[in-house]
């Protein structure tokens, strides 16, 4: 049996019940390797932060 276009109708119907509020839809203007490159030094900052803190309550508690 052919389908014929009820998935792109379905797609289509599905895309304007979501609207502008669509998953994993990113407003900065950042390429995935941008993207990539942001997060990981975010994590490194964060792990920074937080070794300095585990570091501080240690010298603390001597």
């Amino acid at each position: 049996m052919a389908r014929g276009n009820q998935r792109e109708l379905a797609r289509a119907k599905a895309a304007k019940k979501a609207g502008d509020s669509g998953k994993g839809v990113r407003k900065d203007d950042m390429t995935h390797a941008q993207r990539k490159e942001h997060d990981k030094k975010m994590l490194q900052e964060k792990q920074a932060a937080k070794a300095a803190k585990m570091a501080a309550e240690a010298a603390g508690k001597k």
